[in-house]
């Protein structure tokens, strides 16, 4: 379901009306038309304003914003405004203040102060967007629906009393009984035996480690109770306004929720991005969570709802996007595949905790600031690429991302807290993305045969579906990539018979005999065996018995010396490889463009580091983005392409110069 009203990028961002007077309204509405915005996010924390009391409601103030951005040609976002409950609810309604580990109310004066589990709050928001969807849902400004705002945001777990009695009723509704509960959390170990349902607690503050299965199943009761929050608007929306399509806004390296689940909820998958613009911070970061929506998009559009036009406020230095790097990270959005690109916010707020992150009309009040000017500029540039608009990103290699996996990574007691899930998946995609090698995101229940290679970082929860596939996968001729601590427990967590890597053990052709885990001090050496390359390795080694696979690379040190760090295994038609260590950037890259050469995927062009290299293809043409994320020159060779750059509309090919923090697109030949 596409916003189709628009006829090309969404450009834009949250507008907050109640914060200014009216007399700013029309002056706003101008200088929107000024620099391309088409599409408005509105009311987004407005329910105080809305809502005086259970009874009151004034939409006097809405109404005429909404008529202003029909008579001005402005779309509208317009939000459910559920994402900040005002202050007199949490007086008659007390099952709606959030309650933490440790048992401590949290008190309202904020955003986002609600129990995902309260009826109360289910009720009243259900009232609210009742009222909002039947009082607009035929007005010309209305484009889309914008439910809540960054959903655990800021209590992303909840451990009061209501909470406990859901948790137990979605624990019967997963197990059925109590001993199911026991099976799966393995309560024998340290007398945790249940008797009854209401000895079953959420993982409040206890003496030491919980019981890992139980944390594992409030990670996954919690992602489930926000997304309920979410679907009782969704669902009525979707009654009152059947064709109006309805999005809620995901977060970068976000890890409470499983966006794979919610995804599939969604019309228009959205997301906020602020990554830092210090210098020296990877744009692989950010382009791995664009790739991740698009993954979780599939078929749907996705767009870049927030993102700061300069600096934000809530890091403890905030640097500014330097001159250019706007206009780099919104253009990212659109080479890697989104539909529009937002930020927050339109007018900088005078008041409040925010009033220090940028915004487009800064606190100069006008045109005239160095941010504003260059919004205009982005405005206009993405007015002039809406032909590219529906058009697609195309890869021959997949990397999973699985939120369960991030849980349970994360949480084991052992072998190593310094393991990041999020940090091993992202080097693995540097990788790719350092050798200009095109990757789509996906998940353990994707058709792996749609990729010539598939990678799968920290793959230590295994679902039978996943294993079975990879099998499959790799016996019909695909390439298989898995890192250290995989195959290592199945779906309730708990530790595969007959030792790692589980199910991946035959695939593979390798057992693991045990991890060996380093601290920051230590380190060891892998080279590669019959070719030049070696690299340090860091965080973590493991001693591997090769069960039919040979070894690509040997550790070098230690008492690993002579014994396999990388393998690589023939499996019917194809190949498995396993890498039982972390080295170093460079060396990943290399070995991924070895991989990915042997499975006949090839770099799109030669380039520097520092430079991101994409296509979108459409029915009718192909377009090459070339962004340059240094401040210097550099040098691309286009190989074997060719066509016309948008610039200035000369035939380019060979040889091409980009200049620093700047970007060139290309309609192919």
């Amino acid at each position: 379901m596409r916003i189709e009203r628009l006829k090309g990028f969404a450009y834009g961002g949250d507008y907050n009306p109640e914060q200014w007077g009216p007399e700013y309204w029309v002056e706003d509405m101008k200088l929107m038309k000024k620099a391309g915005v088409n599409l408005i996010s509105l009311g987004i924390f407005s329910w105080a304003k809305l809502q005086k009391d259970e009874q009151t409601f004034d939409f006097s103030w809405l109404d005429t914003v909404m008529d202003l951005l029909a008579e001005y040609g402005i779309a509208a976002d317009l939000a459910t405004a559920t994402a900040a409950v005002p202050a007199w609810a949490y007086g008659r309604y007390p099952d709606l203040f959030p309650v933490d580990k440790q048992g401590n109310r949290l008190w309202y004066g904020s955003r986002q102060t609600y129990c995902p589990n309260s009826p109360s709050y289910h009720r009243l928001t259900a009232a609210l967007v009742r009222m909002i969807g039947e009082r607009y849902k035929d007005h010309p400004a209305l484009a889309m629906w914008h439910v809540n705002n960054e959903y655990s945001c800021h209590v992303s777990v909840c451990y009061c009393d209501t909470c406990a009695a859901e948790f137990r009723t979605w624990l019967k509704q997963r197990y059925g009984t109590i001993d199911g509960v026991n099976a799966s959390w393995g309560t024998s170990f340290w007398s945790q035996w249940y008797y009854s349902w209401e000895e079953v607690m959420p993982p409040r503050q206890t003496t030491t480690q919980h019981n890992p299965g139980q944390v594992l199943d409030y990670q996954r009761f919690m992602s489930d109770s926000l997304l309920n929050c979410y679907l009782i608007e969704k669902h009525i929306l979707r009654e009152i306004t059947p064709d109006v399509p309805i999005t809620t806004n995901f977060m970068l390296e976000w890890k409470p929720l499983d966006y794979v689940k919610w995804a599939k909820e969604i019309d228009v998958i959205t997301w906020d991005s602020y990554p830092n613009p210090a210098v020296g911070v990877h744009p692989a970061r950010n382009a791995l969570d664009h790739d991740l929506m698009r993954g979780l998009a599939g078929d749907k559009p996705f767009m870049l709802l927030e993102q700061s036009p300069s600096q934000v406020n809530w890091r403890k230095v905030n640097t500014v996007k330097y001159p250019g790097l706007n206009r780099l990270y919104s253009m990212q959005t659109i080479a890697r595949g989104g539909e529009g690109v937002m930020y927050f916010q339109w007018r900088q707020s005078r008041r409040g905790a925010e009033k220090f992150h940028a915004a487009c009309i800064t606190h100069t009040g006008d045109e005239h600031s160095r941010v504003f000017k260059e919004v205009v500029s982005i405005g206009k540039e993405l007015k002039e690429l809406a032909e590219l608009s529906t058009s697609k990103i195309e890869a021959r290699v997949g990397i999973i991302y699985d939120y369960e996996n991030w849980w349970a990574v994360e949480y084991a007691p052992g072998p190593s807290g310094e393991v990041s899930y999020r940090a091993i998946v992202l080097d693995y995609y540097t990788a790719c993305y350092d050798a200009h090698i095109p990757v789509d995101i996906i998940f353990q229940e994707s058709d792996l045969s749609a990729y010539d290679v598939v990678i799968a970082p920290l793959c230590y929860m295994v679902r039978p579906s996943l294993a079975q596939q990879v099998e499959r996968y790799v016996s019909n001729g695909g390439t298989f990539v898995t890192s250290f601590f995989s195959g290592i427990a199945d779906e309730e967590d708990a530790v595969f018979e007959n030792g790692y890597p589980g199910p991946l053990r035959t695939v593979l052709g390798i057992q693991v005999e045990e991890f060996n885990p380093l601290e920051d001090h230590m380190y060891n050496v892998i080279a590669n065996r019959e070719q030049a390359g070696e690299s340090t390795v860091s965080l973590w080694t493991e001693y591997v018995r090769l069960e039919g696979a040979q070894a690509y690379a040997e550790y070098t040190q230690d008492y690993l010396a002579g014994e396999p760090a990388v393998t690589r295994n023939t499996f019917g038609e194809g190949a498995a490889w396993y890498v039982s260590a972390r080295p170093e950037a460079g060396y990943m890259r290399e070995l991924l463009l070895h991989i990915c050469t042997e499975a006949k995927v090839k770099p799109l062009i030669t380039a520097p580091l520092g430079v991101e290299v994409t296509i979108r293809t459409g029915s009718a043409a192909s377009w090459m983005f070339i962004l340059n994320f240094t401040r210097e020159p550099v040098t691309v060779d286009l190989g074997e392409y060719s066509g016309t750059d948008l610039r200035d509309r000369r035939t380019v090919r060979g040889k091409l110069e980009v200049a620093g923090t700047d970007l060139r697109i290309i309609k192919l030949d």
